[in-house]
């Protein structure tokens, strides 16, 4: 019976990732385990809406990612809106979607040749920009997107609809159009709610809305979302995709954000508790945690 090959992406400039890497090619060597390995940037904004290409095909039957949620998320755009189950080994802070600690990367390497990890399908974002009536970009995220002003301290206006029916107009520093995944990352951040991560639903989250009745909104995930910027917003506006890849939009552009067909598939241990997750990450009922963090 022929090995599955595995694809390894680890994080650009990381010395720690770039060891773990080399030490499991070298173990999926010493087993008969073909592995093909990509070091990928995270940390530096690309202005671009190219397609992201990975030298790992999108034929392998398992991804490994060792690094941090980011490095996860840039590896999801690439090659995991393919179907490509992904194993996150966390070697970086919070590590909300790298669910593995680096000292359960092996037994987790065997239980997913052994197919004993579960499958967790996680929403991904299409987004297209059209100008002029034009398509000029389109892009998948498993995170968020973000649109603001690339000025410092302005007000934006966003007029949003929803399956083509007004919603409102955000004044603020921008918005945020989060996935459930995404929920604990930059719109936990500006005070929109955690969703449980495999929930069928979205959220809208104005960041320092300038109307305080302005307050983020949760939408199914089957909703149409179309975001233009408003008369007064002659200046430069930028879109952010995960956080790592950005374009920048005109007055006139209409921003259209609905589900994508594709899912990005996580494994994840069969003790996996997302609650515990959440406990241990953002310290819920940590004892004298406001004593020490006052010091």
């Amino acid at each position: 019976m022929k090995s599955p090959r595995i694809g390894i992406i680890y994080k650009h400039k990381h010395k720690p990732a770039r060891i773990e890497a080399g030490k499991l090619v070298k173990w999926m060597q010493d087993r008969g385990i073909e592995s093909i390995s990509e070091e990928i940037k995270v940390q530096e904004a690309i202005y671009s809406c190219q397609e992201e290409k990975s030298r790992i095909p999108k034929t392998v039957k398992f991804l490994v990612v060792l690094g941090g949620d980011g490095t996860l998320l840039g590896a999801a755009r690439r090659i995991g809106h393919h179907g490509v189950p992904i194993l996150g080994v966390n070697l970086g802070g919070l590590g909300f979607i790298t669910v593995i600690p680096l000292k359960r990367l092996y037994p987790a390497i065997e239980m997913m040749l052994a197919s004993q990890l579960k499958t967790e399908k996680r929403v991904m974002l299409e987004t297209r920009v059209i100008r002029e009536g034009q398509e000029v970009c389109r892009t998948q995220v498993l995170n968020d997107i973000v649109i603001n002003k690339q000025a410092l301290a302005r007000i934006i206006d966003l007029d949003v609809t929803i399956n083509n029916e007004v919603l409102t107009t955000f004044r603020s520093d921008g918005l945020i159009i989060s996935t459930p995944t995404g929920s604990t990352a930059y719109n936990l951040s500006a005070g929109g709610p955690i969703l449980y991560p495999t929930l069928e639903a979205l959220t809208l989250t104005p960041i320092c809305p300038f109307t305080l009745t302005n307050r983020p909104i949760i939408v199914p995930d089957t909703a149409l979302i179309q975001i233009m910027t408003g008369k007064d917003s002659d200046e430069s506006v930028i879109i952010t995709f995960d956080g790592q890849v950005g374009f920048d939009l005109y007055y006139g552009d209409r921003v259209l954000i609905r589900k994508s067909e594709q899912k990005v598939k996580l494994l994840i241990p069969p003790d996996h508790n997302y609650f515990n997750i959440l406990k241990s990450k953002l310290m819920w009922g940590a004892k004298n945690y406001n004593r020490h963090a006052d010091h």
